[in-house]
């Protein structure tokens, strides 16, 4: 089958030997691969690397930065070198500029996270996070990262919708966490979709991890999320 990159699948396993194993289980279904904190020391980096200069995968290196401007520059500047594709920071705007800053001229898109997908308001109130339902503060925080120069923004496909409506996402990317097919289990996630709705509500790119490294036939999971990316229902409502 042909790999559709609108998939990103997350290799949310513990180190890259077992990722690299993953990958090349799924082989050509996959094209684009996500890398995350939980690998970083499991040789993340090295994966990425991997993958991208001898397999050609497309990585998104999925860091959720966030310090002083100067360090983010500083640290965005080191992981440029690594000619991955994208790179979170949290959506702050200052964050935000400075990640533009250190990845200067460099092909690397800086994705900029809204609210984690496995948070509700309950948990926003125990961080002291201002009043307001979620979908407002998602985009509100999307309009300002933008503005502030992200190439895209991360939130969950619940939101995808109202954010694709601002007149500052126009080329601008949505990716989606959150994403779980019919039926699959929703683990710590709390503001789901299932893949084709995501993609009819105006994400760019769908992130899936478990449901296909904890699937008895990863392939066929990768598959069945393909054929629905691509049928009647992924048609974006707006497009």
């Amino acid at each position: 089958m042909t790999a559709d990159d609108r998939l990103i699948v997350a290799l949310d396993v513990p180190n890259a030997l077992d990722g690299l194993a993953l990958t090349e289980r799924l082989g050509d279904t996959v094209s684009f691969y996500k890398i995350g904190l939980g690998m970083l020391t499991g040789g993340g980096l090295a994966l990425a690397q991997e993958l991208k200069e001898e397999h050609g995968k497309r990585i998104f290196l999925d860091m959720k930065l966030f310090d002083i401007g100067a360090t983010i520059e500083a640290a965005v500047r080191g992981l440029a070198r690594f000619d991955l594709d994208f790179l979170t920071v949290h959506g702050d705007p200052y964050v935000v500029r400075a990640a533009r800053e250190g990845a200067g001229d460099s092909d690397l898109k800086i994705l900029a996270v809204t609210i984690l997908t496995s948070l509700d308001r309950e948990d926003l109130d125990g961080a002291q996070i201002r009043a307001g339902d979620i979908p407002g503060i998602v985009t509100e925080r999307a309009a300002r990262a933008f503005e502030a120069g992200a190439h895209g923004v991360i939130s969950s496909p619940q939101e995808a919708h109202l954010i694709r409506a601002l007149p500052q996402a126009e080329g601008k990317l949505i990716v989606t966490p959150g994403v779980r097919p019919a039926g699959a289990d929703h683990g710590d996630q709390k503001r789901v979709m299932t893949p084709a709705q995501a993609i009819a509500a105006g994400a760019d790119h769908v992130v899936v991890g478990r449901p296909i490294h904890k699937a008895p036939d990863p392939r066929l999971a990768v598959q069945g999320i393909v054929a629905e990316l691509n049928s009647p229902q992924a048609n974006f409502a707006n497009g």
